[in-house]
């Protein structure tokens, strides 16, 4: 994250619960961005490294499908119900994998904004699963192994729900007052999810009860459209969850929080960072999302909407707050795409003062 503060109403470093340390960080190694090590296309490279070594004595026990093409609950099945070869050669890619998101975990521990982290929550789509949570519980293995103290553990809500409900915590609770729900956007390298978030605040003020109850999704990698079109789209995706929102009845608030990948700045473009987005120039000067969304949507409820955007992982951290009380610097990682890295230190509440 560049070194200027961050103010703005998208992309601030200063939020109600909490002040982000550092985002959107990229480590440079020899061989690159160290997040490319961690991501979902890093977990395939190794699983296919390890059939090769496989395929030069015997049958390949994961048969003759590409690496990438083999989903998570293939994989689970083979791990639990699998013949030995088969779970052996899973367990040697979630090793590998381990191995290498603890080397980055590490470096991004010795980085500025991430020193004397306490806790790390695992998020993005590749955490959700058996296999996920065996990579997390081995990785805080090996980093304990290795003298940090610092604890990972997966995120606690749904990967495809957290990044929507962590827009909740991108304005002062007390403008949310009387309003039942908000409308959250989570955008990713292959998806673009959308959801209508009700709050409970009368449940729990802090938003711990806050969760998704109608969702959209787009998976834009099968469509390769351009940015213009995945535009339009994404504001038909808001159109109906706010009608849905309407024919359930939940006072929604004029509010679209947006997570989104790259550096964002406070007049809502896209500094740097957008490059997986779908086709075109995301961090053109001459766009901005937020402003498309709210010009597409002007009002809602009948009040002037408010959209504000920031990094997306983020956003998926920021679904964490209520429950990272108990530390005061924490931060996100997201296995996805790439790899999306978040550090937050907590705002002392009223009554901690």
């Amino acid at each position: 994250m560049p070194e200027d503060a961050r103010n703005g109403p998208h992309g601030a470093d200063d939020l109600p619960a909490v002040v982000i340390d550092s985002y959107n960080l990229e480590l440079r190694g020899k061989e690159g961005f160290l997040g490319d090590r961690a991501s979902k296309r890093a977990f395939a490279e190794i699983l296919e490294d390890w059939r090769e070594r496989f395929r030069q004595y015997e049958d390949d026990p994961l048969g003759d499908k590409p690496s990438e093409e083999i989903g998570k609950k293939k994989l689970e099945d083979v791990l639990l119900n699998g013949d030995p070869d088969g779970a052996g050669l899973v367990h040697g890619a979630i090793e590998d994998f381990a191995q290498e998101l603890a080397a980055v975990t590490r470096r991004f521990l010795r980085a500025k904004g991430w020193q004397d982290t306490q806790r790390i929550v695992v998020g993005g789509g590749f955490r959700q699963g058996r296999i996920g949570e065996l990579v997390i519980g081995r990785t805080n293995g090996l980093l304990k192994g290795s003298g940090h103290e610092v604890k990972l553990t997966p995120i606690r809500h749904h990967p495809d729900h957290a990044g929507i409900i962590g827009s909740v915590q991108l304005v002062a609770p007390w403008t949310l007052s009387g309003y039942q729900a908000i409308i959250g956007v989570d955008i990713g390298g292959s998806n673009i999810r959308a959801g209508v978030v009700e709050l409970n605040l009368k449940s729990a003020p802090d938003f711990a009860k806050a969760k998704v109850v109608e969702t959209q999704l787009w998976r834009h990698a099968d469509e390769s459209p351009k940015r213009d079109q995945a535009v339009a789209r994404l504001v038909a995706m808001l159109e109906d969850l706010i009608g849905r929102a309407g024919k359930a009845k939940l006072r929604l608030a004029p509010f679209i929080g947006v997570g989104c990948p790259g550096v964002i700045d406070p007049d809502g473009s896209i500094d740097r960072g957008g490059q997986n987005l779908p086709g075109g120039n995301w961090e053109s000067g001459r766009f901005n999302l937020p402003a498309e969304i709210a010009r597409a949507i002007p009002q809602v409820g009948g009040h002037q909407t408010v959209v504000v955007m920031h990094n997306d992982a983020v956003v998926q951290g920021l679904s964490q707050v209520p429950f990272m009380q108990d530390v005061e610097r924490w931060g996100v990682l997201t296995i996805g795409t790439g790899l999306g890295n978040a550090r937050f230190s907590n705002r002392k509440s009223s009554k901690d003062s």
